[in-house]
Order: C-alpha cells, then structure tokens, then sequence
C-alpha cells in the first residue's frame, strides 16, 4: 500500500511531477526529431563519400598497374599505340606485332592522366586485368584487345549503375547487360565507366556522386551529356571506342562537342537489356544504345561486332538482322536531303557554315543534294516530345532526384519540374515560342509527315546541322536540343561528323545573332556558344529507320571528302 501511495502522490499528488514529466518527453521527441533529420541529412553524404572512395581506390589500383606494367616492359611504345586507328590496332593486335597488355596498359594509364585533367570516369573496372589474362580465348572476335569505355548506367557485374543519381547508389548490378556480354564475346575489354548528367535527361555532364566533367578542347566549356563523359574521355585520347546511350541527343551532342564521331542506331537494333535508366515508362521518345570514337570506320567495326548471333541469342526481342556491309562500302552517288535552319532554333554562325561547306563538298564529289523543310518542328517538340518525356508530370524523374542534392547545372531545370501543374500550363503559353495555333493542331502525326516529305522529295539520306559548338557551363539546362531529338522522335538513325573549327570571323558574326524569335532563349544560346574559337563543329547525318548502314556510310563519306579537302588546303592545293 505504501508504494501505490507513492506513486500516487508521484503522479496525482500536490506536488506532481507530470510537468517535468511532460516537458522532459517534449525535449527528447525534439532531440529525436533533429537528430534523425541531421542523420538522414548526413546519410547522402556518406553513400556519396563511400562511391568517391570506390572510385578513388579503382583510380588507385589501375595506377599500381600501369606503373608495374611500365617498369617491366619498357620498350612499349605508348605513344604509338595511342596514335592508331581502331583499325590500326585491330590488325596489329591479330598480326601480333602489338600486345593485348601493351594496348591495355597504354589506354589505362592515359585514361588516368585524361580523368585528372577532365574527371571523365566514375570508376575503373579492375575486373578487365583479369579479362586481360585470358584475352586470348577470344583471339578470333571483331574486337580482340581492343580497351573499350563503357557509360555509367551500363550494368557491369558487381557496379553500380547510378545514372548519376543517390537511389541508384549501392545497388551493382547482379549481371553484365547484353552488350557487355557480346562486347566481352568479341574480345572487347571494357575497362572502365564513364561520368553522365544528374538523371539523364540533362545535356551537361555532372552530378553529386562523381562531379562535373570538363571539355577537352576548353575546360570553360561542357563536353555535352548525357554521354559526357564518353564524349570528354574519347576526345581527350583515353579511349578507342565507347558505348553510350541517347535519348534527345546524348551520344550525338557530347560527339559534337568534343569533336569525335557518335552514331544513335535504330532503337532496338542493338539490346537495351541492361542499360539503366531515370525515365522507365514513357514511350513516345525511346531510347537507343550506341557508339562513340574517333572515326566513322570504328563506329561501324563496333555495330558489325555486336550485331550477331550471340547478342540475338542473349536478347530475341532484338531483330535478327546482321551488319549488312555491302551497303556500307557502297560508292553510289546519293540523292542527299539538307536544311541550314529547321525554323525553330536558329543555328550558330559555326553551325550554318559547317553546313554549307559540306554541303559544297558533297555535291563537288557527284552526289545531288535536294532541299528539304522539316515539317512542324515546333508541334513535334511540345506536342510529342515535351509531353512524350514528361507525360507523368516529372513524377519518376524528381523520385529518383529525392532526398539528395541537385547538380547546381540541373537546379533551373528541377524547379520547373517541381512547379504546381496548373502554373506550368500557365507557363507553357506564356513561354512558348510564337507559333499559329492552326499550325500547331494540324498536324496529326509528325512521323507519317516527314515520312512523306522524304519521299516527295525521293531522298536516300539527309544532311542537318548539330548543335555546337561546345555550350558554356550551366546553359544546357535552360535550352532544348531540337536538332537531335526530333530523330529520337522519329526513331531515325543519326550520326554526328566533326567537320571544321570556329574561326573569329564565326565569333563576330555570332555578336550580330537574334535567332528566329528574339526570345529569350534565342539570347541564351547565344550566350551559351559564346567564346568558341577553336572549338569543333560537326555536322549531322540521318537516314530511314533500320538504315543505319547507309547513315553510317553517308557519315564516313563526309568524313572521307572533309579530311581531303583539309590535306588539299595543307598543301596548297586550294
């Protein structure tokens, strides 16, 4: 009885302590409160650390053996191996006047001395010493010892595939994805992953796990995304070929603005089992795997390399259709559709030019070329590709960017994202660049309208400009990428020819730009390419679904007539 009397005064008694009790809980619910909003405050810090020291500790490693590599084979000569074409090494590497260790070693260490200029790579794949040492099992595969890069979102087994993004950290992936596999198959050593924009759907290239990665031409200036890392590891001479992903342009513009070669195939021409993505869902703009390098030859010794039976084994959704290579070598003249402005967004000063002298050389050498208008761009990009991409409201995009931080090239872009519905419709009239509502409604069906043009005017390929030159940092989230993404709209295959450089006469002419609205987009890219000099520019080649190879052999015919007329002009021959 005493103790219940106890703690009955405790409790109800005149000198109660539920006050102290209450006030003592309401300090621990608080104290609970912040520190589990300090604790998952710190939480994206420490999964963001513990990928930087995985990258590091790779960087670390590789280093180790490149360095042991050196001390005992001195006589390799590295700067020569770096010099060949991706024929060049495919035919020493047969002949076996070169090593597949020698080749390895000698990209591997320049990857290194690239990514710390450019903080290209995500992560060494050190996995590829041990594909090294029994590289000769696959003495007879299209890409015997050739070192391949690979972007980040591609699943290697036992890596993360994070797209740039914290809810894709610390999940590797259970398997290779297809391509790796045939890549692995066709004696290819992929070696290392490569950096992307925060979600993909950005065409700069950074983000808070791995940083931004800079231009190898111009550290002022973005390498282009979302394959940026490719493009700037590529450009920078780290790698051969590269294997990257585009959705709006992201193996074309990093391409582009690093100044090498990149070809987006016909969706599902080769496997997409494996590729990671920010944007499942949608399927008005799909997604294509393709490659990145130096020239177009590469381009279409990788295509031939993964378009076989074991890649069609591995993934029967894909169709069973093989590399044609007549098509390819052909020398027939083309028919050759072209077009400086598509009435949307007015090219650079660079950008028509690189047009016009192409276009020049092209018909120098007996093709015809035949002008062509791309019907209702702007219908197609806010009606079809806005809409398409972003039909769900940004809802799967902004889920995967939660509860981390926000690249700050990506912060303009995420707040328009995040804006109410209602004020985005709002928005979308005030900001739309001034189009007839009639043009806009009457078109029905962009692909059956191109389709149609393109035969009236009875085209084999088309010539357009690209973006370019390289955009300064943190402008590719305020822009569109009109002339890649329409043939992701169309699903045509498309490649990207560097051409020619931007001359100060460019820079002067670019003073004196309004582009076709005057709008404040029209200023902003003009602010974006401002202070190119010296910069690449490229050109882009298209052809009709499942054509890839005629749009690769348009592609390598520019290629081929470009660095004649360079040879011509070196040796004063104009």
């Amino acid at each position: 009885m005493d103790s219940i009397g106890h703690y009955k005064d405790f409790f109800f008694g005149p000198h109660s302590n539920w006050t102290w009790i209450l006030t003592a809980t309401a300090c621990i619910a608080s104290g609970l409160v912040l520190f589990l909003k300090w604790f998952g405050h710190q939480q994206p810090w420490k999964r963001i650390q513990r990928a930087k020291d995985r990258r590091d500790k790779s960087l670390q490693r590789a280093e180790h053996a490149v360095i042991q590599y050196q001390n005992s084979h001195p006589e390799t000569d590295t700067d020569l191996i770096l010099s060949l074409s991706l024929a060049e090494l495919s035919k020493r590497l047969k002949d076996g006047t070169l090593t597949p260790q020698a080749v390895f070693h000698s990209y591997l260490g320049k990857t290194l001395e690239v990514n710390g200029r450019l903080n290209c790579c995500t992560e060494i794949l050190l996995e590829s010493l041990d594909q090294l040492e029994n590289i000769d099992s696959c003495k007879d595969g299209l890409l015997y010892g050739i070192p391949v890069s690979i972007k980040d979102n591609m699943a290697y087994k036992g890596h993360d595939s994070t797209c740039g993004v914290l809810s894709k950290l610390d999940l590797p992936a259970p398997d290779d994805s297809v391509l790796v596999k045939v890549l692995k198959r066709q004696g290819a050593i992929p070696f290392v992953k490569t950096n992307v924009s925060q979600g993909m759907l950005n065409f700069d290239c950074g983000n808070p796990i791995y940083g931004h990665t800079l231009n190898p031409h111009n550290p002022q200036k973005t390498p282009g995304g979302s394959s940026g890392g490719e493009g700037a590891l590529i450009g920078g001479g780290g790698s051969v070929l590269g294997l990257g992903s585009d959705i709006g342009g992201s193996i074309r513009i990093p391409a582009s603005f690093c100044g090498i070669c990149g070809f987006k195939p016909t969706v599902n021409r080769l496997s997409l089992k494996g590729a990671s993505s920010c944007n499942r869902g949608q399927k008005s703009v799909l997604s294509s795997l393709g490659p990145l390098a130096k020239d177009v030859d590469s381009l279409a010794v990788f295509m031939q390399a993964l378009l076989c039976d074991y890649m069609f084994t591995l993934d029967p959704t894909v169709p069973p259709i093989p590399f044609n290579q007549q098509v390819y070598q052909s020398g027939k003249p083309l028919r050759i559709g072209y077009y400086e402005n598509d009435g949307y967004a007015m090219p650079s000063p660079s950008m028509s030019r690189a047009l016009r002298e192409t276009k020049v050389l092209l018909e120098r050498a007996g093709h015809t070329l035949v002008p062509f208008s791309p019907p209702k761009v702007a219908y197609a990009i806010h009606e079809l590709v806005v809409k398409g991409l972003l039909g769900d409201g940004c809802a799967t995009m902004l889920s995967h960017i939660k509860g981390g931080p926000v690249q700050p090239c990506l912060q303009t872009q995420i707040k328009i994202y995040s804006l109410p519905q209602s004020l985005k419709k709002i928005l979308s009239v005030l900001f739309k660049p001034i189009v007839s509502a009639g043009q806009l409604n009457t078109v029905q069906n962009g692909l059956l309208l191109v389709m149609a043009e393109w035969r009236r005017c009875e085209l084999d390929v088309l010539l357009c400009p690209m973006m370019g030159p390289a955009y300064n940092h943190n402008y590719p989230a305020k822009l569109s990428s009109t002339y890649t993404v329409l043939y992701s709209l169309l699903n045509f295959p498309a490649g990207v020819v560097p051409v020619t450089t931007v001359t100060a006469e460019d820079e002067e002419e670019l003073r004196h730009y309004v582009g076709n609205y005057e709008d404040l987009w029209d200023k902003l890219y003009k602010k974006a390419v401002f202070d190119g000099e010296g910069l690449p520019v490229a050109v882009q080649c298209v052809s009709l679904p499942w054509q890839d190879e005629l749009c690769l052999r348009f592609m390598r015919e520019v290629e081929r007539l470009v660095r004649e007329e360079e040879r011509r002009r070196s040796e004063g021959l104009e």
